[in-house]
């Protein structure tokens, strides 16, 4: 009688009462898909508070709790992280700068403070080191190298340069570095100075007086490097280019941003023309 009613065969009939998706089965399937499609596409370094924040920004109106929760059942978990080596000389002879920035990693403006650092990356090769600077505006890395060697003209001069060409430095701007000697070697702050740039200098020691770098290469070692195998340098290299300028300065999600992009976040501060900042 149903059959006749709805116009549907007996088969059909059959078939969903012995499989019924439902509504809030297809739902819970959908959803599930769409964290997994966030996930791989983040290759597993997302956990739920950046994966809800995605979901959201597509459309689908879901919280990090449910997220959680979905996880948990399908056994996704984002990658860990682990403690690295510190790649800093602070032994040498060369006049360290006051630490002016003293952890204030707030700034309202463009290229206003900048935080720089140098960590090492393992290959078949040998290492590799990167330096990145840092603009505190937006966590933006405006300027990287990958360089064999650690004196400061193959790792902190080239950085700095190309830094100041994708995001030129305010008058007075600070430049927080560690101690190393790359940073406090003459031609370092000979080149600061041309730019009429402030040194600024963390205590010795203390990895927190610099805490945004050391968490960038946090995230870059976690979600590039660790698990992975060994790549030679030019590989390595070819890596550390797409994760640096496709995925985190285009795509990834910042917690600090209110889990937006970076170019989410510039985008909204130019439209709101106010002065909106994220939390800390």
């Amino acid at each position: 009688m149903m059959c006749r009613v709805f116009t549907i065969s007996r088969s059909s009939y059959y078939k969903w009462k012995k499989n019924p998706a439902g509504r809030r089965q297809e739902r819970r399937r959908r959803i599930q898909q769409d964290i997994k499609d966030v996930y791989d596409l983040a290759k597993g370094c997302y956990g739920s508070p950046r994966i809800a924040a995605e979901l959201r920004a597509a459309g689908t109106s879901i919280s990090r709790r449910t997220v959680a929760k979905h996880m948990k059942e399908m056994d996704l978990r984002s990658k860990v992280w682990r403690r690295y080596k510190t790649t800093t000389d602070s032994s040498h002879k060369e006049p360290v700068a006051e630490n002016i920035l003293n952890r204030d990693f707030v700034c309202l403006r463009p290229a206003t403070k900048c935080v720089s650092d140098i960590t090492y990356i393992k290959t078949t090769e040998g290492f590799l080191y990167l330096t990145a600077v840092i603009d505190l505006f937006d966590r933006d890395v405006i300027g990287w190298n990958t360089s064999d060697g650690m004196s400061a003209q193959q790792t902190v001069l080239p950085a700095i340069k190309k830094a100041n060409e994708n995001r030129s430095f305010a008058q007075g701007m600070i430049f927080h570095s560690d101690r190393g000697v790359q940073y406090a070697c003459k031609a370092t702050v000979n080149t600061l100075n041309s730019y009429s740039i402030t040194q600024s200098m963390s205590r010795k020691g203390n990895c927190w007086d610099n805490a945004v770098a050391e968490s960038f290469f946090k995230s870059l070692k976690t979600e590039l490097i660790y698990g992975k195998k060994l790549m030679s340098k030019q590989q390595m290299k070819t890596a550390i280019f797409e994760y640096i300028e496709i995925w985190y300065r285009k795509n990834r999600r910042h917690s600090y941003l209110q889990y937006k992009t970076i170019p989410e976040f510039n985008k909204m501060i130019h439209n709101s023309n106010n002065n909106f900042f994220p939390a800390a």
